[in-house]
């Protein structure tokens, strides 16, 4: 594998999941409702800790993203650039 190579994975990586990120906000936002409904029929839980725990849940995620995907990738593409 070459530096080239890895930095395409990582870019591939983070788009897709920032993807995955956008519909779980979308579903989140605009389907409300029905999700509740469904994550309702295995846990019970008040409003305000379904919208916490979803909430703290695409943080973490995000957080992720940015720790495991795309400061890598930034790191590498300084690296290739600047020739170190």
């Amino acid at each position: 594998m070459n530096i080239e190579l890895i930095r395409g994975l990582l870019l591939w990586c983070t788009i897709i999941n920032y993807g995955v990120l956008l519909i779980w906000f979308m579903v989140f936002t605009f389907s409300h409702e029905w999700m509740r409904h469904l994550h309702g029929r295995w846990f019970h839980l008040s409003d305000e800790s379904f919208d916490t725990l979803h909430y703290a849940g695409m943080t973490l995620y995000k957080v992720g993203i940015l720790l495991l995907n795309l400061v890598p990738y930034i790191a590498l593409s300084i690296v290739v650039k600047g020739g170190y």
